[in-house]
């Protein structure tokens, strides 16, 4: 079943509403009540080993996050409080064998040299022989770099920076999944930043994160995973294994010119790929709708090119991340189970689109700060590598979905007293699409309660997918890991600061906030 654009369901009018007594006494008696630990769920043991009560823990928590979210609603002064949001995605072009018409595209742009990208593996394949038919045909001079690594890093990074400085490309031609995508759009920046070092533009507190003010190269990206949605975005992200964690440069500014999103460059794909990357795209759609509203975002910036990509959920992204959601529960199943079904194929590739213009306005949050360090730490620790075509890669992996739904369990019952009705709709859209074909409806289920059924729901569908290491021990990771997990995450405050209920400072709640998710997340 396909799915038809949902209206713009959440549009919420109480922004200047101040929080009235009753109000509050109302609160602090539902805490009261409250008997589930919203960061682990039901089966909380960390809570209960200490001197305060899993009930006792719930009910502060509760109040805390309860209050702060009445605080939003206008208790107090707003102070600088962001009162704008701003959506831009790359030129889109969707269509069966529409990989065909790059050349006369580069023709069109006056292209005079053309710096194609791509891996090792995406150089024998089919859509690298279009694009070069393509290139050919229509007498673009071009050369080719395929020495983009899968999970680049910041050396496979300079490398390719190297490489596009001495040649002076006019236009980029990115073919490949996300990563090769990524390492094009850091190619592009520094070809026109020629004397930059790679941490001007890397997002601050890691690096300067400066703002690009230069115009860049026109780009065009051909996806060939269903997954990233780096096509639409101005986020590029990078491994620094000395710091062992990921992070990136996100900017407008580097959004592909063009993205080309061809449903036949993913036929080639193994199922382990289309697992990982049908989870991000998943992921993406989740976390994006589950971020703080972008109207709760601070600092409010002093100049709009400051602006940050990610901004908070907003009425627009709630359109993409939605149907992305719904469309990627039911078409993923589906693609995993039968790589000839051509509609779901389609679908998801569409689906990963539609995150992309999602999360690249409205950000992402806790999985995917989760996942930089658990899939940098695994080079030098665990050293971890995912069966079904990720094996000759040469180095360990966990590939970038299966890193961040690792933690998502444990994510989503932490945030779901945050929005319990986007959560219970989430919960809904599990449900329809489970192996049982039931779930608790909206109504039926209590705030109380939510976080762990949605945790339950998020499990049952990673478990029914066939493949995916249950929780971080699956992937060789143990208490002893934690800490240096934590302190992978604690830096990406880009993304930790989009999500709710997380302590608005880097301080020891926080701390113990993401040390708590991530004890839960050891197993499923």
């Amino acid at each position: 079943m396909r799915h038809t654009l949902p209206r713009l369901l959440y549009l919420p009018c109480s922004r200047s509403r101040i929080a009235s007594p009753t109000q509050i006494s109302s609160l602090i008696h539902h805490a009261n009540k409250a008997s589930t630990c919203p960061a682990h769920g039901s089966n909380c043991t960390s809570c209960s080993s200490s001197s305060t009560s899993p009930s006792s823990y719930t009910s502060q928590l509760n109040l805390v996050s309860g209050l702060r979210k009445m605080s939003s609603l206008g208790v107090g002064n707003r102070g600088d409080k962001e009162y704008a949001f701003e959506v831009s995605a790359s030129n889109l072009r969707f269509g069966d064998g529409v990989t065909r018409e790059v050349g006369m595209d580069l023709v069109n742009m006056g292209a005079k040299k053309v710096g194609v990208f791509t891996d090792a593996t995406v150089a024998r394949l089919e859509p690298m022989k279009v694009v070069i038919a393509s290139l050919e045909e229509n007498g673009i001079d071009y050369e080719v770099f395929d020495r983009c690594r899968v999970e680049p890093t910041d050396a496979s990074w300079e490398e390719a920076i190297a490489w596009s400085r001495e040649r002076d490309c006019s236009h980029f031609l990115a073919v490949g999944g996300g990563s090769v995508i990524d390492t094009t759009k850091a190619a592009n920046l520094f070809s026109v930043y020629r004397d930059s070092p790679l941490l001007d533009f890397i997002n601050a507190p890691v690096g300067k994160g400066l703002p690009v003010t230069r115009p860049l190269r026109p780009l065009i990206a051909i996806p060939t995973t269903a997954g990233t949605g780096s096509e639409t975005t101005g986020a590029a992200i990078v491994d620094i294994p000395s710091l062992r964690f990921k992070t990136g440069i996100a900017s407008r500014a580097l959004r592909p010119t063009l993205g080309i999103v061809d449903s036949r460059n993913t036929k080639s794909c193994p199922r382990s790929v289309n697992m990982s990357a049908g989870l991000d795209v998943l992921f993406h759609a989740l976390e994006s709708y589950t971020a703080i509203p972008y109207d709760q975002r601070s600092p409010r910036p002093q100049n709009p090119i400051d602006r940050p990509a990610y901004q908070g959920r907003n009425p627009i992204s709630d359109v993409f991340s939605l149907w992305a959601l719904k469309t990627t529960v039911e078409m993923l199943p589906r693609v995993l189970q039968d790589e000839d079904d051509a509609e779901a194929r389609k679908q998801m590739l569409l689906a990963a689109t539609f995150a992309g213009v999602g999360f690249g306005t409205a950000g992402v949050h806790l999985c995917h700060a989760a996942s930089y360090p658990i899939s940098s730490h695994n080079k030098l620790g665990p050293q971890y590598t995912q069966k079904g075509g990720y094996e000759g890669l040469g180095a360990p992996i966990i590939p970038h979905g299966i890193s961040v739904a690792l933690s998502a369990p444990s994510v989503f019952a932490f945030t779901a007293p945050s929005s319990p009705d986007r959560h219970q709709e989430i919960l809904d859209i599990f449900g329809s699409f489970s192996r049982n074909g039931a779930s608790p409806t909206s109504s039926s289920v209590a705030d109380g309660s939510l976080g762990a059924r949605v945790r339950e729901s998020v499990v049952e569908f990673l478990d029914s997918l066939g493949g995916m290491p249950r929780g971080l021990e699956g992937v060789g990771y143990g208490v002893g890991d934690l800490d240096a997990l934590v302190e992978g995450m604690l830096p990406q405050k880009r993304v930790v600061n989009l999500a709710p209920n997380i302590a608005q400072q880097e301080t020891e709640e926080r701390r113990d906030q993401l040390k708590g998710i991530l004890t839960d997340s050891l197993r499923w």
